[in-house]
């Protein structure tokens, strides 16, 4: 082990866990493990399972890296336990990640703190549909606490509605319906207090969906992303604000759309994003002059501001 390695004494890498992006989670583990292992890191892979806690307290860890993805892992339940057992951990805290994972309340804390994002209303029951159809058509549909695209889906009239009400309710009690946004989709990933190069994202398919993110090999990347240098800045100075209202730290990615006007929509925050070999922040990280075992080894730093 190298002497800068030592540092950071015996990590824990959780990895998989038990959310609807269980799938990706692990192979964004698998490539982090990589990484860590190549630089002499001391580190242990663990598929939380109910006694995960009790390893991670009996186990002789001094830091955890996080990175499973959704409900259990990004929504600030583990952040809480590893703090009661006094392990720093990276990425962000419990609020930052509570947020960040609500689709929802993250919405309402934009809109609070005069951040732009689209038209919104939240669907409890097949009664709220009424108020997703006075918005107006198309609308995009989805669960308030899933990523990945899991259980989402565009709309173009009342049956269409309905049904992917039903859908997308499979997955979570609570149910997002937004003004559907025909413009350009950005994402902004965020290491520390700076924001990386942008990429735009394109594809064939209605939307930048599960498949088009993980599985497809058309969905187009483009970074440089094609703005003005002006324009850029300022949509990573709004990604910086949109990531530091919610309370967000360490790092992570915003997605935003320009609507018809050029004008941009926040839509929303990943504060454990992909580290797959078709995910955004290896990508962004590059363009920067990151390579991906330094990306991992800063990501790790994150945990040594919590001591």
């Amino acid at each position: 082990m190298s002497a800068d390695a030592t540092r950071f004494g015996k990590v824990a890498l959780l990895l998989g866990g038990q959310s609807a992006e269980r799938e990706i989670s692990i192979k964004s583990g698998q490539a982090v493990l990589g990484a860590l292992r190549r630089q002499g890191v001391a580190v242990t892979p663990i598929d939380p399972d109910p006694q995960v806690l009790a390893h991670l307290a009996q186990g002789g860890f001094d830091r955890v890296f996080i990175i499973l993805h959704g409900r259990g892992g990004e929504d600030g339940q583990i952040q809480g336990a590893l703090e009661t057992l006094g392990l720093p951990y990276t990425g962000s805290g419990v609020l930052g990640s509570a947020l960040g994972m609500d689709k929802y309340r993250c919405k309402l804390a934009w809109q609070g703190a005069g951040l732009p994002t689209a038209a919104f209303a939240l669907l409890r029951t097949e009664a709220d549909l009424p108020s997703a159809a006075a918005l107006g058509f198309p609308l995009m549909i989805k669960p308030a606490h899933e990523g990945s695209s899991i259980g989402m889906a565009r709309v173009d009239d009342h049956d269409q509605l309905a049904a992917a009400w039903r859908e997308a309710a499979r997955f979570d009690r609570l149910v997002l319906a937004e003004r559907w946004i025909s413009g350009p989709e950005y994402t902004c990933a965020i290491l520390g207090d700076e924001a990386l190069p942008l990429i735009r994202l394109e594809t064939p398919r209605t939307f930048y969906d599960y498949q088009a993110k993980y599985f497809a090999e058309d969905t187009r990347y483009l970074c440089p992303c094609g703005l003005s240098a002006e324009d850029e800045v300022r949509l990573q100075a709004l990604s910086l604000a949109a990531f530091a209202t919610v309370g967000a730290r360490g790092w992570g990615r915003v997605d935003l759309m320009l609507d018809g006007a050029g004008k941009p929509c926040l839509l929303e925050i990943n504060t454990v994003p992909g580290m797959t070999d078709h995910s955004l922040v290896p990508m962004a990280a590059r363009a920067r002059g990151i390579d991906f075992d330094e990306l991992v080894w800063r990501i790790l730093e994150t945990s040594l501001e919590m001591v």
